[in-house]
């Protein structure tokens, strides 16, 4: 197919963005209702509210820093207000996305009091929702996206239907020069030697492979008896899967047939060229999706069978299932039904091209389904107890 430019924000670095947010980020839980009154106060301004932000240390501190920093500095945010209970985590937070060159001010709430802190931001806040709202969109190559993707409540329909779709896009997209991300490193088990063949090099394929059996080994050394609460879940047993290795099997085909993967990332890192990448998640969705919206992706593709509806709050999330009870009995949450496929009624570069259409049109604005029932799920990942 003719793939077509999409109207686009460009930043001040030069990314492209396809929504134009001003987010009150709250650096710790303390201070999320802060960010929620300013928000309230000033239309067009988005909270960002999380449980977590004290006592972190060591690597669970540098991934909370690199959400928070990497949320703020994502291409699909315009300005950024920052509030924290103390000055110095808030201006390493700022600092940090300032490098992108976007407007983001600070506020903490010690020795100013929480009245006058949400007068002072929510004045800031107001000026760059202003500001912000003057942004024109400019035409945009499709080489300058960067997509991300994970499946959720998946069934035996994921593997055949729905995640195909997003592999013949991959093919199709990455081919045109887009950046692209898979993950859910628990969720590749039994399948993740077919996962090594996809890597570009040996050197890839090795770092894949010691990033899976530490997560692998951290699984077995903390599980119960089994995993049959979590991997495969109730509902994917429900939806026909009844092992990880059958879950894995359909992930996979999100990759596409053709692409390499050219590099592995940690959590919320962002990547360093354009191709697809692999980044270490864990497969719960809201979780995961908040890792690639703090790495810089700015529209993700989200198969399911069951029918699992998250959203987040600045990475518009494009649900597509070809299950046809689930596109009947939830079909408010689901932007795509490519259930044909499964009838013999469409193939899937035909499906591929469709959600490549979808795409490019929720690049242009179109609000998802999840933007447009609230669903704005932001959980921070954390790896360790607080100190």
């Amino acid at each position: 197919m003719n793939i077509p430019s999409f109207q686009g924000y460009r930043r001040e670095n030069g990314r492209v963005g396809i929504r134009n947010h001003v987010v009150i980020l709250s650096v710790d839980d303390i201070s999320n209702r802060a960010c929620e009154v300013v928000a309230n106060h000033i239309d067009g301004a988005l909270a960002l509210p999380h449980a977590y932000g004290r006592l972190q240390f060591g690597e669970d501190l540098e991934l909370f820093f690199r959400t928070l920093i990497g949320m703020g500095s994502n291409p699909n945010v315009a300005a950024c207000v920052v509030i924290g209970i103390e000055p110095e985590w808030t201006q390493h937070i700022v600092d940090g996305i300032a490098k992108t060159g976007k407007p983001v001010t600070g506020f903490s709430i010690e020795r100013c009091g929480e009245l006058k802190t949400v007068a002072n931001a929510s004045a800031q806040a107001k000026k760059y929702v202003q500001w912000a709202s003057e942004i024109q969109r400019e035409e945009c190559d499709v080489s300058e996206l960067y997509i991300s993707m994970k499946c959720g409540e998946s069934d035996t329909t994921t593997g055949l239907g729905s995640c195909p779709t997003v592999g013949n896009l991959v093919d199709k997209m990455v081919a045109l020069g887009a950046t692209a991300s898979f993950g859910e490193t628990s969720e590749l088990t039994g399948g993740e030697h077919i996962v090594r063949e996809k890597a570009a090099n040996e050197k890839v394929a090795n770092e894949f492979m010691e990033i899976w059996n530490s997560y692998n080994d951290f699984i077995l050394k903390e599980k119960t008896n089994d995993l049959s609460d979590s991997q495969p879940t109730k509902g994917n047993i429900r939806g026909g899967l009844s092992t990880i290795e059958e879950k894995a099997l359909g992930n996979i085909e999100k990759l596409g047939k053709k692409t390499k993967f050219v590099g592995c990332l940690k959590p919320a890192e962002a990547p360093s060229d354009k191709g697809l990448w692999f980044m270490d998640t864990s497969s719960a969705a809201a979780e995961a999706v908040t890792l690639w919206a703090a790495s810089g992706a700015v529209v993700h593709l989200f198969p399911t069978g069951q029918g699992n509806i998250v959203g987040n709050p600045i990475e518009p999330v494009i649900k597509l299932s070809a299950n046809p009870q689930t596109c009947a009995t939830m079909e408010e949450h689901i932007d795509l039904d490519v259930s044909a496929l499964l009838q013999g009624e469409l193939t899937v570069d035909e499906a591929g091209d469709q959600l490549i259409d979808l795409m490019i049109r929720t690049c242009n604005g179109r609000l998802t389904a999840a933007e447009a029932l609230g669903h704005r799920e932001f959980v921070l990942t954390k790896l360790y107890r607080s100190a």
